[in-house]
């Protein structure tokens, strides 16, 4: 969890940062890609603390009216992070993108600056201001990149589309998405730029603008999808149930597994009952001391598993 939560916060440094600086390079340059990148990485600093909320909340014990704890709370603000915020910042972007392909011009362009003597195109700001952006996003990518790469040779995932389908860390899985866009979304609109001085025309940039929105909106449908899963209640994939199923199956006095069920209860927090049926003229006292040694032995086996009961059947 600690190492999701540095996850976050280098994330909420370097989007605050770009943020500010895009806000500049949009007021100097009128650019529709600055605009579209300003609302992105606003919307990326409010994700953070989002995820933030939720890492804390998501970290209270358990009580009388929330048993098993709070972790689902993570699933919750992932969930609103990738509706809410990514969802409005891809609309936004893509809605001012289109009017500026539809009727042009960026609408309010600086002249050229000058600063202590020397005057020059404000565009440059725009290449400083993206340049820069690109360096506080590949730290904090190479940051998320790091732990969920962790998590991947640690459950063995053949790579990043198992870990995005399989992962129940969606603090992680959400920074990383972020920070991915960010350097694509920053790619973008340094292309549009370039090729709108390049050109003299102007739909370049515009047109960067509108890919940005349409990009954000995809990968919001995305991560909803992602958190959808988690906070309905997913099972443990059946690879990994498999050989919980089997432990139990091999136990002493075990006759059958009657019903077996798995289920995440937060981030990598995961809650398992069965219903098991004994051998007939097992006594109790050995049937709990059974129960007691499959409960250790699935916990040993699989530590994210946080709770077990074992209902004996006859």
């Amino acid at each position: 969890m600690g190492s999701s939560k540095s996850v976050v916060l280098t994330a909420l440094v370097a989007n605050g940062a770009i943020a500010i600086m895009k806000f500049v390079g949009w007021l100097l340059t009128g650019s529709p890609s600055m605009l579209s990148e300003t609302y992105h990485s606003i919307s990326d600093t409010g994700n953070q603390v989002f995820l933030l909320i939720g890492i804390r909340f998501g970290a209270k014990e358990a009580n009388q009216l929330h048993p098993f704890g709070y972790g689902k709370a993570q699933f919750f603000y992932s969930f609103l992070v990738s509706v809410l915020l990514f969802g409005i910042a891809g609309w936004e972007s893509a809605k001012h993108g289109y009017e500026k392909l539809v009727h042009g011009g960026h609408g309010g362009a600086a002249a050229d600056v000058t600063v202590l003597g020397q005057t020059f195109d404000p565009i440059y700001v725009n290449y400083a201001v993206l340049l820069g952006g690109i360096v506080f996003e590949s730290w904090a990518f190479v940051k998320a990149n790091a732990e969920l790469r962790e998590q991947m040779d640690e459950n063995d995932w053949s790579g990043y589309r198992e870990a995005f389908r399989r992962t129940s860390d969606v603090t992680t899985l959400t920074a990383f998405t972020e920070d991915t866009i960010a350097l694509a979304g920053l790619v973008l609109a340094l292309l549009g730029n370039l090729a709108g001085q390049l050109t003299g025309n102007e739909i370049y940039d515009a047109a960067a603008a509108f890919l940005i929105g349409i990009m954000l909106m995809g990968f919001a449908v995305a991560l909803a999808w992602e958190n959808k899963r988690l906070l309905l209640g997913e099972s443990l994939h059946e690879s990994e149930e498999a050989p919980l199923r089997q432990l139990i199956e091999e136990s002493d006095g075990v006759e059958e597994i009657v019903e077996f069920r798995s289920v995440y209860f937060g981030p990598e927090r995961v809650l398992v009952t069965a219903d098991v049926a004994f051998a007939e003229g097992i006594g109790t006292e050995a049937m709990d001391e059974t129960i007691s040694d499959i409960e250790a032995q699935i916990q040993d086996a699989q530590p994210f598993v946080k709770k077990v009961y074992i209902e004996p059947e006859t």
